[in-house]
């Protein structure tokens, strides 16, 4: 059997779709059966939220209907990715694998281990873009590997050539004889965190209808909305991206015809700034990206009520608990519950960092850990000591109160503007705490 002929395996890890994906697409150009590849590694399963894990359940199964839908089907295995991959290839006599490059540490080490291993065999492994829009590296500044700062990345970004998007193949060819294995069926009974009641359903099909629905409704208002917490005018396609049952790419093209959706399309932008933030400094979620002399604080009872939502700062304590409701958070109270925990509190952004990613569905290392150092001060802001006004957040971007009474169930009868400050009441709102900080200081 000739090269051409060998089949090749394509490792699926956070590009859990058959559109636009370049390193499937390429393997179906090549010839010959093609083995679509998903290692539940134990390594990234225990480490995972239940939240993504219920996501990833979903995904999993949408992407194995794709692929049987195209003749071929989703091979499934437990254990070492490497080691995995290395057992199908042996089995099937595999030439090269495909995959899409990532920027994690996680993800360097494990493209750096496979390589070795399939060098050992002879087999050649190929990554391809697909995780962004413009991949980490192809936007550099000069004489740097990568821009430190937005606002020339987003310059270079809006100036370069995107490639054209793949269109899923026609037709796969599994070798016979392979067993497809399972995807389990109650995935998120492992991983961290809470189950979220009400967390977001997974997989391409659902996330092209997210798309489509957001592209013709809501995107052309986005920068008038977005920031509006009680009008949950965002898209909600952050773990579609995530996961990569969305293109990137196909998202930014689609978004870039619509002319009023261009701060859309900046802060697609702005993902891919923190990829390529993370591609070149892989210890973005461990390490200060710029160090700082912070002085961080141990306060092991504030950050308990911070994470459960009882900081007793409403605007906060919603933020936090839409999360453990949700496995989500609205952008906006994102910032400012990691402003409250990192400025307020001076609890390490790590801390808080970790947490998102315990809990959050679209969990991503470069985007949670990037915007965390932005907001504390040690990462891409050219503000480090830039300041929150947390009432004032919060009557600007909740004037009515209705994001706070959604999620904060103790005030829902709260008169006017008590609802953002009840302390200042005469009779403060029984059942909800005191704030943890003088907030009129």
């Amino acid at each position: 059997m000739s090269v051409s002929e060998r089949p090749t395996i394509v490792l699926f890890t956070r590009d859990l779709r058959v559109r636009d994906h370049p390193a499937l697409a390429a393997a179906a150009r090549v010839g010959g059966p093609v083995v679509p590849l998903f290692v539940l590694d134990r390594a990234v399963r225990e480490r995972s939220a239940r939240n993504r894990l219920s996501y990833l359940g979903d995904a999993l199964r949408d992407l194995r209907e794709e692929l049987r839908r195209l003749g071929g089907d989703l091979v499934v295995r437990s254990g070492d990715t490497v080691d995995e991959t290395m057992r199908v290839a042996a089995a099937t006599g595999a030439a090269r694998v495909h995959l899409s490059f990532d920027v994690s540490a996680f993800a360097a080490r494990r493209a750096e281990r496979l390589r070795e291993a399939a060098a050992d065999r002879r087999m050649e492994v190929a990554e391809f873009p697909g995780v962004t829009v413009v991949p980490p590296g192809e936007a550099v500044p000069t004489g740097g590997d990568h821009y430190k700062v937005f606002t020339p990345y987003w310059r270079a970004w809006e100036s370069r050539e995107w490639r054209a998007p793949e269109r899923a193949p026609k037709r796969l060819e599994l070798p016979s004889g392979l067993d497809a294995g399972s995807v389990p069926k109650r995935l998120a009974d492992s991983g961290t965190g809470p189950l979220s009641p009400r967390r977001q359903s997974g997989g391409e099909t659902e996330a092209r209808r997210r798309m489509a629905a957001w592209l013709d409704a809501d995107c052309a208002d986005y920068e008038h909305t977005h920031d509006d917490l009680a009008a949950d005018a965002t898209s909600r396609l952050s773990a579609d991206l995530r996961f990569g049952c969305l293109s990137p790419l196909e998202l930014a093209l689609a978004a870039r015809e619509h002319p009023a959706c261009g701060p859309f399309v900046r802060q697609l932008a702005w993902r891919d700034f923190h990829h390529q933030v993370c591609a070149a400094f892989p210890d973005l979620a461990h390490r200060d990206y710029r160090e700082r002399d912070i002085a961080w604080r141990s306060d092991d009872s504030g950050f308990a009520a911070w994470c459960e939502g009882r900081t007793g700062v409403p605007v906060v304590d919603a933020g936090m608990r839409q999360l453990l409701d949700e496995g989500f958070m609205h952008n906006r109270a994102r910032l400012i519950t990691a402003a409250f925990l990192t400025k307020r509190l001076r609890v390490h952004w790590k801390r808080g960092g970790d947490h998102f990613h315990a809990v959050l569905s679209d969990g991503d290392i470069a985007d949670n850990y990037g915007n965390w150092q932005w907001v504390a001060g040690t990462g891409n802001d050219t503000r480090p000591n830039r300041s929150f006004n947390l009432l004032r957040q919060s009557r600007r971007f909740d004037p009515d109160g209705a994001y706070i009474r959604r999620h904060v169930p103790e005030l829902a009868e709260a008169a006017g503007t008590e609802v953002h400050a009840p302390w200042r009441a005469e009779q403060p709102p029984t059942g909800y705490p005191s704030p943890l900080l003088d907030e009129d200081g």
